[in-house]
């Protein structure tokens, strides 16, 4: 199983591994097409896995496959295509139907509980590979807690296409601060919940107070904010403006000061000008951004942005960069910041761990995979508390 893109992404390739285990014959991809390079790495990837299994059955799926069906379809490696509607299917695979599927022993877990999305933000090209947004019901997510806890998890991540969309399409369109609220409630064991990106202008009320009052719900928050300047955002056919989202961290560092901010950004989306990215830019150090994905913008096909007049691809780049530049500088800060402050760390197999505000932790030798401990960081090694 080779994985690209998104924790939906890697919540679903979990559920594969379990669904195909004993199927060693076979290698599955499990594409992203978020963008030019996410498709150019999946064709890498294909590759890759063909040299390395040349007698393996190579099929792929996720959202590359139904994007870029006909190219993928076409080239050589490819045995066939499985559609994103079906991967999750034991009939897709032709593999025999399987027990109810649980974690395998994690310290954290990534728990989709919605797919698909139902906005057309110009340069998206996810609901085509995704289709309408879905939500997975209360009781199915619990279940699916319930395995993940009793697998020896200590942390939940809820993730999905469009994590706040979540319950629009069940009866009586519950919001995400429900479902939140159940889990919680629902598993007092559960020590650390988390949230992958949000689209901060659908944080509900419940939402709100549970991010700020609840210790359990991590104080790390990473918004879908995608750029600064307010025309640009009309542009994207975003819901939200650049007030908005200042507002938003506002409150949130009002009520619950230690909480860090996150954000994806696209440098150099179409008509961007320089203006344009100076608020793109100063928005980061506003917000003070300390964990920054930021995407050079590239066209995706059938997409309004695609037709929109395009900025120089040197000059994407040279701003995508001053983006990092921007974010790093914010984080150094933030890190520095934390010298000296315990921090509860999950650790990890790796010798590292997270913070409840999401920094990276280097661990003293000897600390167990899932154990949650105190560190007082005296240090920055490598961009890790140390």
């Amino acid at each position: 199983m080779i994985s690209l893109g998104c924790r939906l992404n890697l919540s679903e390739s979990e559920a594969l591994e379990g669904l195909l285990a004993g199927t060693d014959d076979l290698v599955v991809i499990n594409s992203c097409a978020v963008t030019a390079e996410a498709v150019r790495q999946t064709r890498q990837a294909i590759r890759r896995a063909r040299r390395k299994r040349p007698d393996a059955r190579l099929l792929v799926t996720g959202c590359a496959a139904e994007i870029e069906r006909a190219a993928l379809a076409a080239m050589p490696e490819v045995d066939g295509l499985v559609t994103n509607t079906r991967k999750l299917d034991p009939r897709a695979w032709n593999v025999p139907a399987a027990l109810p599927l649980t974690s395998r022993a994690h310290t954290r877990a990534f728990l989709a509980v919605q797919t698909g999305c139902d906005h057309a933000c110009t340069f998206c090209v996810i609901p085509q590979g995704r289709g309408a947004s879905r939500s997975l019901s209360v009781a199915a997510v619990l279940r699916k807690a319930e395995g993940f806890l009793s697998a020896g998890t200590r942390e939940i991540v809820l993730t999905g296409v469009d994590l706040t969309s979540w319950g629009h399409d069940l009866p009586g369109e519950p919001r995400l601060g429900d479902l939140v609220a159940a889990i919680l409630s629902g598993f007092p064991e559960l020590e650390r919940l988390r949230l992958s990106s949000v689209d901060g202008i659908e944080i509900d009320p419940l939402l709100f107070e549970l991010l700020v009052g609840e210790q359990r719900l991590l104080p790390y928050l990473h918004l879908s904010l995608q750029h600064g300047d307010d025309l640009i955002l009309k542009r994207m056919k975003r819901r939200h403006l650049r007030a908005d989202a200042i507002g938003l961290v506002a409150n949130l560092r009002e009520r619950r000061p230690e909480i860090a901010i996150g954000a994806d950004l696209i440098a150099g989306f179409p008509t961007e000008t320089d203006a344009a990215h100076i608020a793109n830019h100063s928005i980061i150090v506003e917000l003070r951004i300390v964990h920054g994905h930021i995407f050079p913008y590239s066209p995706r096909p059938g997409t309004p942005a695609a037709r929109m007049p395009q900025v120089p691809a040197p000059l994407i780049k040279q701003r995508a960069a001053e983006l990092r530049a921007a974010v790093a500088v914010t984080r150094a800060e933030w890190l520095n910041s934390l010298i000296g402050q315990p921090q509860q760390v999950l650790a990890e197999r790796d010798g590292t761990g997270h913070a409840a505000n999401f920094a990276r932790v280097l661990l003293p030798p000897g600390i167990a995979p899932g154990s949650i401990v105190t560190v007082t960081p005296t240090q920055i090694f490598e961009g890790l508390l140390a």
